[in-house]
């Protein structure tokens, strides 16, 4: 998504630098030597940039992706106050239940951050809902998840079997999850003429495999990880994308996915249904139930004319609610109404 802003920030007419490469990112609550060491660095950066900035002159505006309870942003706040340059953050967050140790005093310098902005951009309503309970006086707005796709996918022809596909990480928590949940409920659907396309890596890539042996090799092709050119090819040859989606702010492959007629099944957790319509672009099932899973899977792969219906409107949606060029429509209002930039 960051990357999907610098875009959009240059399809406006923007030069796009990145200040500093300094993480910020504090994995543990009771590392107190590591948010000592991090400060310290933050106002080298501090230090750094603002001799740049006397020189050469300020940026028009500071923009900041994801501040939250880990990764604050330490630097812009700082330097925007002091040379009186408008700051903008995109998905800030606050969690009240991570107030704990060294990461309270990140929230708190969150919430310094964003009730400093000029304006809080937030791509899901439930996160623009937590961050105006936290910081009532903040300025807020929305910018619906969005993703750059090319010409519109064909949506394919019957075939033999139905091709599923699935894009994840593979890493401890909610991703490895989501595989448990997504091989027990396929489980549930063997009887069904099905094929999933798993791509994906990372360190749980054994733990994932072991999810999936009790399927017949010839059910399951693993991609590894792939480039994203390669990763739209596969879903041209799919017809239906599933991922649990546990813990999921939005999850941009829900949308990639529906770009390329594909319609989605997922749980109804945390920011999913911000990116798929129920009954519309696909079915959302309780959170963990794997039986709703499979039975909402098993309906798509029987009912051919109601999947080829939900792919059409699934590819239509995000080409004009999530696509490129609306997010950098919204994004110039935003930026002209908040920070006085033009383009």
């Amino acid at each position: 998504m960051a990357r999907q802003l610098i875009a959009c920030l240059g399809n406006l007419g923007h030069t796009v630098d990145v200040a500093s490469t300094l993480r910020a990112f504090i994995k543990k609550h009771d590392d107190a030597s590591g948010l000592r060491l991090l400060q310290q660095q933050a106002d080298q950066e501090v230090q750094r940039l603002s001799q740049q900035w006397a020189q050469s002159g300020p940026p028009s505006l500071w923009f900041c992706y994801h501040p939250y309870y880990k990764s604050p942003d330490l630097i812009g706040p700082v330097l925007c106050a002091r040379f009186n340059v408008p700051y903008i953050t995109a998905e800030a967050s606050y969690s009240a239940r991570r107030n704990e140790g060294v990461w309270a005093v990140l929230q708190e310098s969150v919430l310094h951050t964003v009730n400093q902005a000029a304006v809080n951009v937030c791509f899901t309503q439930r996160d623009k809902a937590g961050l105006e309970l936290a910081a009532p006086q903040a300025t807020t707005a929305s910018l619906k998840p969005f993703v750059h796709v090319g010409e519109p996918a064909c949506v394919l022809a019957p075939a033999s079997s139905t091709q599923l596909v699935t894009v994840a990480m593979m890493r401890r928590g909610d991703k490895l999850n989501s595989y448990r949940h997504l091989a027990a409920a396929l489980s549930q659907v063997q009887n069904e003429a099905w094929r999933l396309s798993i791509i994906g890596d990372g360190p749980e890539r054994e733990n994932v495999q072991q999810l999936f042996s009790r399927f017949p090799d010839s059910r399951i092709t693993w991609h590894g990880e792939l480039s994203q050119s390669a990763i739209n090819d596969v879903y041209t040859q799919s017809h239906l994308y599933v991922w649990p989606g546990c813990g999921e702010a939005y999850g941009l492959a829900y949308l990639e996915a529906q770009a390329y007629g594909l319609p989605v099944v997922a749980f109804h957790t945390a920011g999913v249904p911000e990116v798929v319509q129920h009954g519309h672009s696909g079915l959302l099932t309780t959170p963990g139930d794997d039986t709703a899973y499979a039975a909402a899977v098993q309906h798509l792969l029987v009912n051919e004319t109601e999947r080829y219906a939900m792919a059409h409107q699934a590819m239509q949606r995000v080409r004009t609610a999530h696509s490129f060029d609306s997010a950098s429509s919204t994004l110039r209002s935003l930026m002209q109404q908040h920070a006085g930039l033009s383009t």
